[in-house]
């Protein structure tokens, strides 16, 4: 998505550990007519499967999702990285960690909102090493649900967690895919439309 490479280029800031901020239209203050577009093109890459659910981990990827489910017609369910008081009955549990963070979460949903029955979209806002996404779909797995793929806003394509889950067969869509970042610049792999 060559708008979202522009807008990375343009409002990113590339800090020490390979850490990229996009807090300025992404995930802290949210830029909604250009995730309204990042959720057409979700449902322009994924809009041909039977999906029932968009799946997502607390927080930054809620709004992305919420957006992106609009254009399924479906509801977005995200697991929650802390046990509160509101949640009851059977859960599943897994434990994911952050990559920005440096920590383990665990990560817990409510068995009554994700089935068997269920078509499962994954929708986040980056995708690292990988371990947000593995843990939502070990909580597909307990399920017994169908994945039918991952939509990721920003890849950083020099870390393994695309190429891990790919080589699995997991169908991920990635808008913008990071060849390389330094201080002062940011490549982008050339992707097929």
């Amino acid at each position: 998505m060559r708008a979202l490479e522009e807008k990375i280029l343009k409002e990113g800031q590339v800090r020490p550990g390979n850490i990229l901020k996009v807090d300025s239209f992404l995930n802290h203050q949210m830029d909604i007519a250009f995730i309204n577009e990042i959720g057409k093109e979700f449902h322009r890459l994924f809009g041909n499967r039977e999906v029932t659910k968009i799946l997502t981990v607390e927080a930054s990827g809620i709004g992305i999702a919420c957006i992106t489910a609009q254009y399924f017609g479906v509801p977005v369910v995200f697991a929650k990285k802390a046990q509160s008081l509101n949640l009851d009955g059977s859960l599943y549990t897994t434990k994911v960690q952050s990559y920005t963070h440096g920590r383990v979460y665990d990560v817990i949903l409510s068995k009554k909102f994700l089935t068997s029955d269920d078509h499962v979209l994954i929708i986040d806002d980056f995708l690292a090493n990988g371990c947000a996404v593995c843990g939502l779909l070990e909580i597909i797995e307990q399920a017994g649900a169908t994945v039918e793929g991952v939509g990721i806003v920003i890849e950083k394509g020099f870390q393994d967690g695309g190429k891990e889950l790919r080589s699995k067969g997991i169908d991920v869509k990635s808008l913008a895919i990071i060849k390389s970042m330094t201080d002062t610049d940011i490549e982008f792999e050339e992707q097929d439309d």
